[in-house]
């Protein structure tokens, strides 16, 4: 006789969509259960609004089939009572009804869809269709608004990542500046001091960049205007200990300008600006005039004037590396940079043509 050896069970069919089926008539309650049975479907039955809303609660529902009239109550009070409930289960409406009025008011009460009862197959196959589209929608809509919530967390997680870098980035070249001043301050020659002031104005001029696309809800583009002021201050309190009577005046009409070009536009400025205080005043008191305007055609102008002692021969005394940075930012710009002359000083003018702003 043969040793007994276990029999493997075998797996139980895998449930398929749960459908709710809201209708207070036992009858047609089990002949649906059967027509949905027969077709993949789980069925649970549901007398009243009520005990619809109890087992939704429960969770775990695909779909509801809802019958317009149960008896004490209307199917569209159940419509109602789950408008606002989250990620409600879509809901087919069925009634007996042929008024159009009736399945206008289901759908804008919240149905998914509406089928008219009637006897026969045409039923049957136009109630399992109503029921197949409106979980697929609902699917969709589902699976729609996850991926929109994962693209919004994703970019928020960008932008504050983003909005770190920026700070530490700013924080770390005010550092950098603060460095630099200090070793401004611990040298004797004058000459020394004056490189290192030249220095710290263009490490300034990229960190007030920083500082605007930290405080920007757009990185994109910069506000101009309130950067090159930021800028202008900045230089005023580095020149502070050299000049103390040179004044700087500054305005500026509003502009937004792509960020890439801002860094340049800042960089010619603190070139121009720190030339006419060490050129423009030899006995130290002056003014230093700045002003970004529109162009006559297109575009804005970004002016520096003073009324110092002017050029030598029409030549820009900050030949050396001030110059050729204000001549290669320029390039980069494809801006103009025109050098004028009046009796009382000198005038130089920075073109900026009309693409280069947002």
């Amino acid at each position: 006789m043969s040793a007994p050896h276990d029999v493997a069970a075998a797996p139980a069919p895998e449930a398929g969509p749960l459908v709710l089926y809201v209708d207070d008539d036992p009858v047609v309650a089990r002949l649906a259960e059967k027509l949905l049975q027969r077709h993949g479907y789980a069925v649970e039955p549901a007398a009243d609004p009520q005990a619809a809303i109890e087992r939704v609660e429960q969770g775990g529902v695909d779909a509801i089939i809802l019958d317009h009239d149960l008896g004490s109550a209307w199917g569209l009070d159940l419509l109602a009572a789950l408008k606002d409930r989250p990620e409600a289960p879509p809901v087919v409406y069925v009634t007996a009804s042929s008024e159009l009025a009736v399945a206008v008011e289901a759908l804008k009460a919240g149905a998914a869809d509406y089928v008219q009862k009637t006897v026969g197959p045409d039923f049957e196959y136009l109630l399992l269709a109503a029921l197949e589209q409106s979980m697929r929608k609902a699917r969709f809509a589902r699976e729609k608004e996850r991926a929109e919530r994962e693209v919004r967390e994703a970019r928020d997680r960008a932008v504050a990542l983003l909005d770190e870098v920026n700070h530490r980035v700013a924080n770390s070249l005010a550092l950098v500046v603060s460095l630099v001043r200090m070793q401004a301050a611990s040298v004797e020659d004058p000459a020394a001091k004056a490189v290192l002031a030249e220095t710290q104005g263009r490490i300034a001029a990229v960190g007030s960049l920083h500082r605007s696309l930290y405080t920007s809800d757009d990185i994109r583009s910069v506000d101009l205007a309130p950067y090159l002021a930021s800028l202008v201050e900045d230089l005023r309190q580095s020149i502070a200990g050299q000049a103390q009577s040179v004044a700087i005046v500054f305005s500026a009409s509003k502009a937004r300008i792509h960020t890439d070009k801002a860094v340049s536009v800042g960089m010619i400025l603190t070139e121009l600006i720190t030339n006419s205080v060490k050129y423009a005043y030899p006995d130290g008191a002056g003014e230093v005039r700045v002003s970004l305007t529109p162009a006559p055609e297109a575009g804005l102008v970004l002016s520096v004037e003073d009324d110092g002692v002017g050029m030598k021969d029409g030549a820009f005394k900050g030949a050396g590396l001030g110059g050729r940075i204000v001549n290669a930012m320029a390039r980069t710009l494809d801006a103009d940079l025109v050098y004028g002359e009046s009796p009382t000083g000198t005038q130089i003018r920075l073109h900026l043509k009309a693409e280069l702003f947002t």
